[in-house]
């Protein structure tokens, strides 16, 4: 049986896993990602993976034969096959040949490296709720704010391979500092860390006035699983911590639009289990937001303040759809050969 392995390489760990052709995961392993003070070199992550998937094949009962390999990481790039001054890796501060270096252990076998991102966008393709579409985003929401934009049934690369960072897009240019070293960007807001910082600030502005669940935790206690858990139970201060997150998210989600002019928008990662808490309000003000272009119209023509791009949660949600996005990455590279 042919099948690609899928390699998504995380901040903390890395999952790898043995696809067919059909999405099925035959067999998965998952190897700590090394902390950028851990000292460790590109070579020696290379060889910590082949060791890892060399101990995952030898557990497999059918006899497979690998076709293709694709790597979702962060900052990669797909042109170069390289990870770039990646924040949470051991080589933030240089540009690491990842694809070069597997491609030793594995002769003949193509390998191709992307952003996390990218990858994630790739298999909502190819696995999930975008499939038959040609223009769609979607949006990863985990600690930080990752996309992916296809666009005419391709993944925009740009002339760079970096394009597409709707989370490094300034919504607020005096606004909160962001690790990228600027200011305002949609990330700083729409991520679990921006919601925790969101809490804080309703929280300091109501502290003495209202009851809130939130504020018997820290902020390094708290998570943003806490502030949708109080938000579901009816907790006001939780409830407009969702609310200000989706008009920030709404107003990036509105610029997005208006360039690229997606059929829809997918919104995956940890941040998108808190559902209609977050898009709820989310297609509220994006309704509000929408240039009127990109805005549905009723039988007699008039124009509605209703998007035509629809936000849906990812199909992949409940999957391991950061496996099945390289997994993707790796099928897509079959096809194109």
């Amino acid at each position: 049986m042919q099948v690609v392995l899928g390699i998504d390489i995380g901040g903390t760990t890395t999952k790898i896993g043995l696809v067919d052709k059909a999405g099925n995961i035959l067999g998965e392993t998952v190897t700590p990602t090394p902390a950028n003070t851990s000292g460790i070199s590109p070579e020696g992550f290379v060889l910590q993976l082949h060791d890892a998937i060399a101990a995952l094949r030898s557990k497999l009962t059918e006899v497979c034969e690998v076709v293709s390999t694709g790597i979702g990481a962060p900052n990669g790039s797909y042109y170069k096959g390289t990870i770039e001054y990646a924040a949470n890796l051991p080589w933030q501060h240089e540009v690491a040949p990842i694809a070069q270096l597997f491609e030793k252990y594995y002769p003949g076998i193509p390998v191709k490296l992307t952003n996390d991102a990218k990858a994630a966008a790739l298999g909502e393709m190819i696995y999930g709720g975008a499939r038959g579409m040609r223009d769609f985003i979607v949006v990863t929401l985990g600690t930080g704010f990752g996309s992916g934009i296809v666009c005419g049934g391709a993944l925009l690369y740009g002339s760079d391979s970096f394009a597409g960072e709707l989370g490094h897009t300034i919504i607020n240019p005096n606004g909160r500092h962001c690790g990228c070293g600027r200011r305002g960007c949609l990330e700083t807001y729409v991520s679990a860390t921006g919601l925790k910082q969101t809490a804080f600030e309703v929280m300091s502005a109501r502290y003495f006035t209202e009851p809130s669940a939130l504020k018997r935790l820290s902020f390094l206690d708290m998570t943003a699983k806490d502030i949708a858990d109080a938000a579901a139970q009816g907790d006001s201060m939780a409830l407009e911590v969702f609310d200000k997150t989706a008009q920030m998210l709404a107003l990036g989600l509105a610029n997005a639009i208006a360039i690229t002019g997606p059929e829809a928008i997918f919104i995956y990662g940890g941040l998108a289990k808190s559902g209609d808490l977050l898009l709820a309000p989310t297609r509220k003000y994006l309704n509000e937001a929408a240039l009127k272009n990109f805005c549905k119209r009723d039988e007699k023509g008039n124009i509605l303040r209703e998007a035509k791009a629809q936000v849906l949660l990812s199909e992949l949600n409940d999957k391991n759809g950061a496996l099945l996005g390289a997994a993707a990455l790796a099928w897509e590279e079959m096809e194109k050969r």
